[in-house]
């Protein structure tokens, strides 16, 4: 009679975590048009805009933050600088947010499942700020001297008159949902990752925070405020302790130690005879050969 020995395997995702793409994909896009719509329906506030946007400007000053005009000018001393960071606001923002979620529903679903729930709630919050406290961006007001980059040097994803602008509402800075979306999938990275260099994906949080600024669209304030929603959200939201405990960016193999009819998963090296199960139980590392007693061995 001879016991198991268990050996590491290439591990894949777990696929029984995984939802259904089509609904994720539907889920997902309709979040984001109910927000798209949110948005919409909190254009208009001008004056209230520009009240709120005045308040803004005087408590960062009271509270002695950096003067967004410094990032805006180191930004302006390069017309290349300052139109690779119109660029990045444009075109990072979006697609970065969908790559970070199709790698993660791929790689590790649940993770997925608990960026996706985060990013929801963050999105929702933002968007009762949105309707309850329209703002104008910085680069609207007058107080601030600054320059609506955008606009000047290219490329802009808003219309020259913001209060008539089909595509987007220029009136809801508070919070920055650049900045916001930037922090959670950094944070996602690098809780659902290994690697000694994924630490590195808080430049792109980073990068996002001093494009936000340097472009006149948000105020740090904007940022501050979004920092707190996410600190909620996690809080609330914690990630499950089946990922927590999962390896990352390699996720247990899918069935591994699922016995057949649905039974309990067992080691290999509990299993006698000298069939060895096909589902061994994967520990990632490999268990000594064992010599049943009275087998005569080792004497």
């Amino acid at each position: 009679m001879t016991y198991a020995r268990t050996e590491p395997t290439d591990q894949e995702p777990d696929i029984r975590a995984r939802p259904p793409l089509v609904r994720e994909f539907l889920l997902v896009a309709g979040l984001f048009l109910a927000y798209k719509f949110g948005r919409r329906a909190a254009n208009g506030h001008v004056e209230e805009a520009f009240r709120n946007a005045g308040n803004v400007w005087d408590l960062e000053r009271a509270l002695h933050l950096p003067d967004e005009g410094a990032v805006q000018g180191v930004l302006l001393h390069s017309q290349t600088l300052i139109h690779a960071a119109n660029t990045y606001y444009a075109t990072v923002h979006f697609p970065a947010t969908v790559l970070f979620l199709a790698w993660l529903y791929w790689r590790s679903p649940l993770h997925y499942l608990w960026s996706r729930r985060i990013l929801a709630v963050l999105t929702g919050g933002a968007l009762v700020l949105h309707l309850l406290f329209p703002l104008a961006p910085p680069r609207m007001l007058p107080a601030a001297g600054l320059v609506d980059t955008g606009q000047v040097y290219g490329p802009t994803v808003y219309g020259a008159t913001p209060a008539t602008d089909t595509m987007a509402n220029q009136f809801a800075a508070m919070p920055s949902l650049h900045v916001g979306w930037a922090v959670m999938v950094a944070a996602g990275l690098i809780v659902a990752t290994r690697s000694r260099w994924r630490w590195l994906w808080l430049l792109h949080p980073a990068i996002t925070l001093l494009v936000v600024v340097g472009t006149a669209n948000h105020y740090w304030l904007d940022a501050i405020v979004v920092g707190a929603l996410l600190a909620v959200a996690l809080a609330s939201l914690r990630l499950p302790r089946a990922a927590r405990d999962a390896p990352a960016h390699l996720p247990w193999a899918a069935g591994a130690g699922a016995v057949p009819g649905g039974g309990a998963r067992v080691p290999a090296y509990a299993v006698s005879g000298t069939e060895v199960a096909a589902d061994s139980y994967v520990t990632g590392a490999a268990h000594p050969a064992r010599t049943p007693a009275g087998s005569g061995a080792g004497r």
